[in-house]
């Protein structure tokens, strides 16, 4: 299922314009992964390429459907400078590689840990995964292979990661709008979670 990736690094290129460098990570028993960076004006950026090669897979199915199963790709956007973003290449391939490591459907609402900062100094180890179609349009793809959707990812403190474990995805973000909330500020700090 190769064909598919330049689909959609076309469909990056189209959205994003194009990229201004590009990392390539391999995982033992992984396929390889890319990540692209895009700048635009005051954000950068960072999309993997290669984790929608192949459909996801129910962890609890006796065997993976080679062709069914939802497809996705990873965005994250901050803003650049104010610290060394550019090293969450690796941390983005890990996160890209989890369903075929670990055997996860990565989904909108679903939190993802690297379990270290993202970049150095981050005060964030995992992302909470995003409602697609806003930065990135869907790539549909010929029958019967599902679509492939670009998800964008938002970074989350720790304490926020696990106030999102209790009340759920929809009222962190709820908290993070009604408190004005940069998530493309890779120093900002917790939100208010009393």
């Amino acid at each position: 299922m190769a064909e598919v990736l330049p689909l959609v690094e076309a469909r990056l290129r189209s959205a994003l314009g194009e990229p201004d460098a590009r990392a390539a990570v391999t995982f033992l028993g992984t396929d390889r992964l890319e990540v692209l960076r895009f700048r635009d004006g005051d954000v950068v950026r960072y999309a993997t390429l290669g984790m929608s090669a192949q459909p996801m897979s129910d962890p609890t199915a006796v065997l993976a459907d080679p062709v069914k199963g939802p497809r996705a790709e990873l965005v994250l956007s901050v803003r650049p400078g104010a610290a060394a973003t550019d090293q969450v290449l690796r941390p983005l391939a890990v996160l890209a590689a989890s369903p075929q490591v670990e055997g996860v459907i990565v989904a909108p609402g679903s939190s993802l840990d690297v379990g270290e900062p993202l970049w150095p100094g981050a005060p964030f180890t995992s992302v909470l995964v995003a409602e697609p179609g806003g930065l990135v349009e869907d790539l549909a793809l010929d029958e019967p292979l599902d679509p492939v959707r670009f998800l964008p990812l938002l970074p989350m403190t720790p304490n926020e990661a696990a106030w999102k474990r209790v009340h759920g995805a929809q009222a962190l973000q709820e908290r993070w709008l009604a408190n004005g909330t940069d998530l493309r500020d890779p120093s900002r700090r917790s939100v208010s979670l009393d």
